[in-house]
């Protein structure tokens, strides 16, 4: 995956084509590829459905910005939005844009900032139409974003059974017990929400022939930034797997190798295709 973490970016977010929910997991992703200098939201904050952000805006450091419905069924956030990110473009402060929206009428936006040379993150539903997509440098499903929930604390039997009443403490002698060992946090791999088929298999497979030397090996680093490049919703979580490794060894048409590079335990990766 490419990342560059010096990026300065605009996050500008669609409250009307968005749901509020886990708001803390969008920013932790958008934070991989940069560090947000602009965070703003837009919506007609007098409409009840869009409620449900106002708890959220404070505790994210995000600007709502008011935008009124001029007539019934057409939807202004949008030229706000545009407005202001082509006015956010000709400040120079910043090196790329997020826009976080399910809404395809922001195609043509991505299209002029990447002409701009500015790089374009998308962060949407599954449902976001595919010209969105491909006009965004890279494109991440909100569904993968999903928090795995809090393993609940265990409370030991002796607990339960313990009276309410206060007794008075009494001084007795109880053999110390060796201190048991944490109870292991199970990890959770992310839920797919889509196969991997024939296509994406032929993608990646094309890919590493792209990349390959003359043994047909090629640098997994190198497959995993071309990846998105061909298809900028690419991201192993889709398919329920954390990293790319893991998913290409679920895939018996490809072949991994982990080199030694004799610093420490630091491993080189390489992935071929089956002859």
């Amino acid at each position: 995956m490419e990342t560059a973490i010096d990026l300065r970016l605009a996050v500008l977010i669609d409250a009307d084509n968005v749901p509020y929910s886990n708001v803390r997991g969008m920013l932790e992703e958008i934070a991989k590829y940069g560090t947000p200098t602009f965070k703003r939201i837009y919506a007609d904050w007098t409409k009840p459905t869009v409620a449900g952000w106002k708890t959220v805006l404070l505790e994210n450091a995000i600007t709502p910005i008011q935008q009124y419905s001029y007539t019934t069924g057409k939807n202004a956030t949008d030229s706000a939005m545009i407005i202001d990110a082509m006015d956010i473009l000709y400040t120079g402060r910043v090196d790329g844009f997020c826009i976080v929206s399910s809404d395809s009428d922001f195609t043509r936006l991505a299209t002029r900032l990447r002409e701009a040379g500015m790089k374009v993150f998308g962060i949407g539903e599954k449902k976001t139409p595919t010209p969105f997509i491909s006009a965004c440098n890279k494109f991440i499903y909100l569904e993968i974003l999903k928090k795995n929930e809090d393993v609940p604390v265990l409370v030991p039997a002796a607990a339960k059974t313990r009276s309410r009443k206060k007794a008075t403490p009494r001084p007795v002698e109880v053999p110390v017990k060796p201190a048991k060992e944490p109870e292991p946090i199970a990890v959770v791999e992310p839920e797919a929400i889509g196969k991997v088929n024939k296509d994406v298999i032929k993608m990646i497979a094309d890919s590493i022939n792209d990349l390959a030397d003359e043994s047909g090996w090629a640098f997994l680093g190198e497959l995993g930034n071309l990846l998105p490049k061909k298809q900028a919703d690419f991201d192993p979580r889709n398919y329920g797997f954390k990293k790319l490794v893991p998913l290409l060894k679920s895939i018996d048409q490809f072949e991994i190798d982990e080199r030694e590079t004799g610093k420490g335990n630091f491993k080189l990766v390489y992935v071929r295709v089956k002859s």
